[in-house]
């Protein structure tokens, strides 16, 4: 199973380059996002709980994130060829613990690090603020993101890069470019 995390800042262009991974290759996409947001929606104590983190730029708890990356990949379809993780892991326990659960799940992972400046990103998520409905994409709480982005997950990218399974990529330029860049990778491997 080919199993990809496709990692970045918020804004960085996740979510579309997996969706243009999944029709190429036939994967699975999982956005932790969609999956918490699903949940959110679902109305359930849960959900508001996540909410609740959420709304104020924070990330959910490893344990929680977990338990439900394991319980998706329980539900997947026998033969499956792979699941990109979009936004998933993004500390340095998840990145353990997830490599210690797919071990068992005789699979492992390579994690694609779209990069792209600051201010870009910024300018993307408050373009994609006003039509999303997405109560975090405002200014203040990207901004808090992005610290949090960086302070936590840097160390998930040394993590990969120690297991020699790390590609950064320029998440600047056009969509197709940009797929280009990552088709080289996936490619590859």
């Amino acid at each position: 199973m080919l199993n990809i995390i496709l990692c970045g800042a918020p804004g960085s262009g996740k979510g579309t380059q997996s969706e243009y991974i999944v029709k190429k290759y036939g994967l699975e996409h999982l956005s932790t996002g969609d999956l918490l947001r699903h949940e959110i929606a679902s109305g359930s104590r849960f959900g508001q709980q996540i909410d609740a983190i959420i709304s104020k730029g924070n990330l959910v708890p490893d344990d929680v994130m977990l338990r439900l990356i394991d319980q998706y990949l329980e539900k997947l379809p026998a033969g499956t060829k792979g699941v990109i993780f979009d936004g998933f892991p993004r500390t340095l326990n998840q990145a353990i613990e997830f490599e210690k659960m797919l071990a068992h799940k005789q699979t492992s992972s390579h994690l694609i690090d779209l990069h792209v400046d600051e201010d870009e990103l910024i300018h993307r998520l408050l373009e994609r603020g006003k039509t999303s409905g997405r109560s975090d994409d405002n200014l203040e709480t990207i901004k808090k993101r992005l610290v949090i982005y960086h302070h936590q997950t840097e160390a998930v990218s040394k993590y990969y890069k120690d297991l020699k399974k790390y590609y950064a990529v320029n998440g600047t330029g056009t969509v197709e470019e940009i797929f280009g860049r990552i088709c080289s990778i996936v490619d590859s491997l």
